[in-house]
């Protein structure tokens, strides 16, 4: 396949911003895809705003992956479509043992991001997998999260993963970024993929 530049000759910029309520482990993904480990208690810092260039070679393309980590919580709303403009792809996260996170997928954030970027792709991203338990009431089933991916939010793919643990944690921006090279990441049976 041909590497990926664009009209100059430089390497393709795909812009990828990190969203989901606050807590939902939106900064721990990005610093594990990161550095390649999970972060140290006393190094994470719930995040404002922060931004990071990454240099990404995948399937023959030669990428700059500018991912941003964005706030999650209700007083940073007003700020955080600012740095909306230009996304190629959002993780659209929310924590597998959060089910107020997953509920305010649909609520919250699909219109949020419809609004202020209706053609971006949308990576729908289960974090915490870690940290699954038996009760329903308070545990996303992969099951809800693979149905509300193809079905209300439409989301171009879908995967389960976990910072702690690092699994699938570099498929999940890899599929984001091939959501932008080629399209929705569908599986053979029309179902958004799930990596875990």
């Amino acid at each position: 396949m041909a590497e990926s530049y664009d009209q100059t000759g430089s390497r393709r910029d795909i812009k990828l911003v990190v969203v989901g309520d606050g807590t939902v482990g939106k900064t721990c993904l990005c610093y594990t895809y990161k550095q390649g480990s999970f972060p140290d208690d006393d190094a994470h810092r719930p995040t404002i705003f922060d931004n990071s260039y990454i240099d990404l070679s995948l399937d023959g393309h030669h990428l700059n992956l500018n991912v941003w980590d964005t706030a999650g919580q209700e007083e940073f709303e007003r700020l955080r479509p600012l740095m909306y403009p230009k996304t190629d792809v959002f993780l659209l996260c929310y924590a597998i043992d959060n089910v107020t996170s997953f509920n305010n997928i649909m609520i919250k954030w699909a219109p949020e991001l419809r609004k202020h970027c209706p053609n971006a792709r949308i990576m729908l991203v289960a974090t915490k997998a870690d940290c699954r338990g038996s009760d329903p009431q308070t545990n996303v089933e992969r099951a809800r999260g693979r149905k509300l991916a193809v079905g209300k939010l439409k989301a171009d793919g879908f995967i389960e993963c976990s910072a702690r643990t690092g699994e699938g944690v570099a498929e999940a921006f890899e599929t984001a970024v091939r959501t932008v090279l080629y399209g929705p990441q569908l599986g053979s049976e029309g179902c958004v993929c799930t990596l875990v």
